[in-house]
């Protein structure tokens, strides 16, 4: 066994052989790599072993007149550049985005084509917020008490319930498993990521409703199984999922490439820009005769969020249609204008299914007035024309509501003006 004072004496026989063929060895390894390097660099010519180490002095290499090929591969040093495909090592520029079948390398964020897409992120990383941050004692007692509360109250209650915690689940499994996939720029798709994020908040916030009022969660979560005028909402988005969910579907081609439109126009027009607004509307309106508070307190958070959905979805459409103009032709702005006006008859049937009497502050004529003001401007900001002339918004507070640049009691809830919420701008 070695000690440390065994290096500082004189090394002995055995060690000087062994110190010898260690030397032979590295000799014939350096020998070995300067052979392998010259065939790497003229592969058309073969050298001759190097049978002494490479101590020795070599005999001056005969003098040959540079090949094209041979002067191609002469700078070995340089060769893991020129291994690199010009492709993969070339800067991703601005010009080489696109929102829909880029060849680009997705994985560059930066430089923005989109500014708009980033601004979108940033501001609903600052729009956070959590179910469990609203107080839902007040509604638990409400909701529990024999007065307060009507049967068409419960019955809206129960039904908006039963709808958004199935939409929401359905907007951010098309995000995941298909627009994600398809939409080929990195700036929208840094902003897809937080919106699905956030439809899962949604639908927390509507389990904890359901949760905390203690209500039956096989009725409500299966009501677009079971209530006609929900479950026609729910299938008819579906139906606009169904192909370009398939793993193998791809965009590239006219077809392809208007379905994806058309599943973006289904969700960000219709299912979010519409189908949300009777429930939303009905629920507010319940908040502000102080009834269900904490409920009302997490729609209007949500309608935050959905606000910035739509406005984002309509700018994919409109740049879509800018970089692929042959898309929108006659036939798909036919298409686009009618599955807006089919989600507004269907918006309007669940407004007469869950109001069939006046209650809080309106009724179903009401109301199938301002999805026909919704609508129209759905078909505007999509470069279409109105459909409704004349209809006016007879909930004017609505909109008073999505201005949450207005402070709240600090003392009796959650300041609505949340981190940067109220810099937003609203649809």
């Amino acid at each position: 066994m070695l000690s440390w004072d065994d290096y500082e004496e004189a090394p002995s026989n055995d060690q000087a052989v062994i110190a010898q063929a260690a030397t032979e060895k590295v000799a014939a390894e350096e020998s070995a790599a300067i052979q392998s390097a010259v065939e790497i660099a003229a592969p058309q010519y073969t050298a001759a072993p190097v049978a002494q180490p490479v101590v020795q002095e070599a005999a001056p290499a005969p003098v040959v007149e540079p090949t094209p090929a041979l002067v191609a591969a002469e700078p070995v040093a340089e060769a893991p550049v020129t291994a690199i495909s010009a492709e993969s090592s070339e800067r991703v520029t601005v010009d080489q985005k696109a929102m829909i079948n880029c060849r680009a390398d997705l994985n560059q964020l930066v430089p923005f084509k989109y500014e708009w897409a980033w601004q979108k992120y940033l501001d609903g990383c600052a729009n956070h917020w959590m179910p469990q941050e609203v107080n839902m004692t007040a509604d638990i007692a409400l909701w529990k008490s024999d007065e307060g509360l009507s049967d068409d109250e419960r019955t809206i209650i129960k039904r908006s319930l039963g709808f958004f915690s199935t939409a929401d689940s359905l907007v951010a499994n098309n995000l995941v498993l298909a627009i994600y996939r398809l939409i080929t720029n990195p700036e929208c798709r840094q902003y897809l990521l937080r919106q699905a994020f956030e439809e899962a908040i949604h639908t927390h916030a509507y389990q904890y409703c359901i949760e905390s009022l203690g209500m039956d969660e096989g009725e409500i979560f299966n009501m677009y199984h079971e209530v006609p005028s929900v479950a026609t909402k729910a299938s008819w988005a579906i139906k606009y999922t169904k192909e370009i969910n398939e793993p193998g579907f791809n965009t590239g081609t006219l077809e392809t490439d208007k379905a994806l439109l058309k599943n973006l126009i289904a969700y960000y027009c219709v299912l979010e820009g519409i189908f949300f607004y009777c429930g939303f509307t009905q629920i507010l309106s319940m908040g502000r005769r102080n009834k269900m508070t904490g409920t009302s307190e997490q729609f209007q958070y949500i309608l935050r969020d959905e606000s910035m959905h739509v406005n984002f979805g309509i700018d994919v459409i409109n740049q879509i249609k800018l970089e692929n103009p042959e898309l929108w032709d006659q036939e798909m702005q036919e298409s686009a204008r009618n599955m807006i006006l089919e989600g507004t008859t269907h918006e309007v049937a669940y407004a007469r299914d869950t109001m069939p009497r006046g209650v809080l502050g309106m009724n179903a004529n009401m109301m199938e007035e301002y999805l026909q003001f919704i609508a129209n401007r759905r078909l505007a900001q999509i470069g279409l024309a109105e459909q409704f002339p004349g209809v006016k918004n007879p909930f004017p507070w609505m909109s008073e509501i999505m201005d949450l640049k207005k402070e709240k009691n600090f003392f009796e809830t959650r300041v609505t003006d949340y981190q940067t919420g109220g810099a937003l701008t609203w649809d």
